[in-house]
C-alpha cells in the first residue's frame, strides 16, 4: 500500500469514528430531550374551579418572571423590542408553565386605552396556548397610581358589580388617595392607592377583570400592606379578593384565578383562610463581603421568607402547615454606594437583586441559579424559585435596560444565556 493509500485509509477511519461519535451524541441528546419532555408530560397541570396543592406546586416549579411579555402596543414600541419571537421560542424550549408579571402598567395607566394593548396581548396568549394550553399568564395590580389614571374610562360592568349607577366617567386619582395623606406622593409624583377607598376597589376590580377576560389565570397584588395601609384586619382586601374570585369563577379559562402578593408578614390570612393561593417575596440575597460580588441565601437574612410562610386553609380548601411560596429576583433600583457590601441592606453589592445577577459572569450566573434552586429545595420544600427570564435592571448595560435569559444569538443579541441552564435544572429536578 503506498503512502497516499495509507493517508486515505486514515482519513476514512477518522471520518467513520467522527460519524459514530456525532451519531452517539445526537442519539444521547434525543434521549435527554425525550426524557425531559416525558417528565413534563407526566406532571399534572389540570385544575378547574379549584386547584390541588400538587398541581399548584407543579406550576410554581416551572415558573418564570417574564415582565411585560404580553405588553406590545404601537408599531414604534414594537420596533424598540424586536425579539418577542425569540421569547415565544424560549417558553416552548424550556417548558415554562407559569409566566409571571406578563402584563401590567407601572404608571402610564392611559396605555390601557390603546386597543393594541389588549389585542396584541390576546394574540400572544393564543400563540403560546396553541402549543401548550396549560400555560398560566399572570397580570399585576400594583401599589401605584398616577394622574394618568384620570384618563381611563370606567366600564359599565365595573359599576354593575358594585351596584352603582352606570355613568360616563373616568377613574379619579384623588378619590383613591388615603384621606389622612398616608403614602401620598410615595413614589415621587405618584401615590399608593388606599384599598379602603371605593375608587381604589373599582380600579383594582377593573384591572383584575380585564386581565382575567384577556386570558390571565393569575394575578399578583403587589405590596398589599402598603395598599392596605388603613385595612389592618384585611376586611377590605377580603371583600375585594372575593369579588375578583367570583369574576374568575364565571370568566376565567378554568374558572379560577391564582392570587399572590408580596406579604411582609408571610401570610394574608382572615379567620384561618388565606386570601392568597400562594405567597411571594424577593429572594433577599446576602453578600459575602470577603468574596467581592459573590452572594448566598440564608434563613433569617433580613425579612427573607424561607421557613416562615404561614399555615392556613388555602382558597381551594386544603390545609397546610406552610403555604407554598415563590421567591424571585426583585428589582428596586440601586443604593448610593454601588459595588460595596452591606449585609444590613436589601441591596446586593449596592444593586437590586436582578441587577446584581446580571452583572455577574455568565458561568457564575449559571452556577448560582443551580445553587439557589437546590438550596431552596433543601432548606424549605414549601419554597419555589421563580426563574429570571426577563426583568428591568438598573445597572449600566447595553441590553435595553433589561436582563433576559434568552440564549444570545442573532435572534436575540441582548440575551444573557441562562435559558439552557434553566431547562437543565428543571429537567434534572426529582419528582
Amino acid at each position: 500500500m503506498n503512502s497516499h493509500s495509507i493517508r486515505d485509509a486514515g482519513r476514512l477511519c477518522c471520518l467513520v469514528t467522527m460519524s459514530l461519535v456525532v451519531g452517539l451524541f445526537f442519539s444521547e441528546w434525543r434521549v435527554h430531550v425525550a426524557e425531559a419532555s416525558s417528565m413534563a408530560q407526566q406532571l399534572d397541570y389540570h385544575f378547574d374551579g379549584t386547584i390541588s396543592r400538587e398541581v399548584l406546586e407543579n406550576y410554581l416549579d416551572r415558573s418564570v418572571t417574564m415582565a411585560y411579555f404580553l405588553v406590545t402596543g404601537t408599531p414604534e414600541r414594537n420596533r424598540q423590542y424586536p425579539y418577542r419571537e425569540d421569547d415565544v421560542r424560549l417558553i416552548k424550549n424550556i417548558g415554562a408553565k407559569f409566566i409571571g408579571r406578563a402584563i401590567y402598567r407601572w404608571g402610564g395607566e392611559s396605555r390601557l386605552n390603546e386597543p393594541g394593548f389588549w389585542t396584541d396581548a390576546k394574540t400572544l396568549i393564543d400563540r403560546v396556548h396553541s402549543f401548550d394550553p396549560d400555560v398560566i399568564f399572570q397580570g399585576c395590580l400594583f401599589e401605584i397610581i398616577t394622574r394618568d389614571v384620570d384618563l381611563v374610562k370606567i366600564p359599565s360592568w365595573v359599576f354593575a358589580e358594585f351596584g352603582l349607577p352606570v355613568e360616563s366617567k373616568t377613574f379619579s386619582y384623588d378619590a383613591m388617595l388615603n384621606k389622612d395623606g398616608k403614602l401620598v406622593n410615595h413614589w415621587g409624583r405618584s401615590s399608593v392607592p388606599d384599598v379602603t377607598r371605593l375608587e381604589t376597589q373599582l380600579w383594582f376590580y377593573y384591572l383584575a377583570g380585564s386581565y382575567i377576560n384577556l386570558g390571565c389565570e393569575a394575578l399578583h397584588l403587589g405590596q398589599v400592606r402598603l395598599i392596605g395601609m388603613a385595612d389592618p384586619d384585611l376586611r377590605q382586601w377580603s371583600a375585594l379578593s372575593a369579588r375578583i374570585r367570583a369574576h374568575a369563577k364565571t370568566h376565567a379559562r378554568r374558572h379560577l384565578v391564582l392570587l399572590d402578593a408580596h406579604e411582609p408578614t408571610w401570610g394574608m390570612i382572615v379567620d384561618g383562610v388565606s386570601l392568597l393561593d400562594f405567597n411571594s417575596f424577593p429572594m433577599r440575597i446576602k453578600e459575602v463581603p470577603e468574596k467581592p460580588y459573590e452572594a448566598v441565601l440564608q434563613v433569617g437574612h433580613l425579612d427573607a421568607m424561607y421557613t416562615k410562610s404561614k399555615g392556613c386553609i388555602s382558597p381551594s380548601g386544603w390545609r397546610c402547615e406552610s403555604l407554598p411560596y415563590l421567591v424571585e429576583f426583585d428589582n428596586y433600583g440601586r443604593s448610593r454606594n454601588t459595588n460595596v457590601a452591606d449585609t444590613t441592606s436589601i441591596f446586593v453589592w449596592g444593586w437590586d437583586e436582578i441587577s446584581w445577577f446580571s452583572l455577574q459572569r455568565e458561568t457564575y450566573r449559571n452556577t448560582w441559579l443551580e445553587y439557589a434552586y437546590n438550596w431552596i429545595k433543601e432548606t424549605d420544600p414549601n419554597g419555589h424559585l421563580q426563574m429570571p427570564v426577563s426583568r428591568m435592571i438598573s445597572c449600566p448595560n447595553e441590553t435595553l435596560g433589561s436582563y433576559r435569559a434568552n440564549t444570545k444569538s442573532p435572534a436575540c443579541p441582548i440575551g444573557y444565556s441562562q435559558e439552557e441552564t434553566i431547562k437543565k435544572i428543571w429537567s434534572n429536578a426529582r419528582k
